[in-house]
């Protein structure tokens, strides 16, 4: 029954049925990816609350700005290869972080 509902909608479900598990580390790939921005932040929502009560998670997202506000931890790869590693603060003021990743 949740093939009917949206692409927010599935995304929610499916985190709901990996939090039931009551995991010690969530793994969420790019749980953004497709979604209507409103739905965008009501996920990142959940997940900032998660991290807020405890849960370590492991986020891989291509938006950069909304993954690294959240990042207790946060790493840069390119081609398979880490490149840059630091708290989410601190890289989201490197330079060349915000060039490459933020547009500014």
């Amino acid at each position: 029954m949740a093939g009917t509902l949206s692409g927010g909608e599935q995304q929610m479900v499916a985190m709901g049925r990996a939090l039931m598990a009551q995991p010690k580390l969530l793994l969420l790939d790019e749980p953004s990816m497709g979604l209507a921005p409103l739905m965008v932040e009501t996920i990142f929502n959940v997940i900032h609350s998660l991290t807020k009560a405890g849960m370590t998670i492991l986020l891989v997202e291509q938006n950069a700005r909304l993954a690294l506000q959240l990042a207790q931890r946060a790493y840069v790869m390119e081609s398979g290869l880490i490149t840059l590693a630091g708290s989410g603060a601190e890289l989201m003021a490197d330079t060349r972080v915000r060039k490459a990743y933020l547009g500014e």
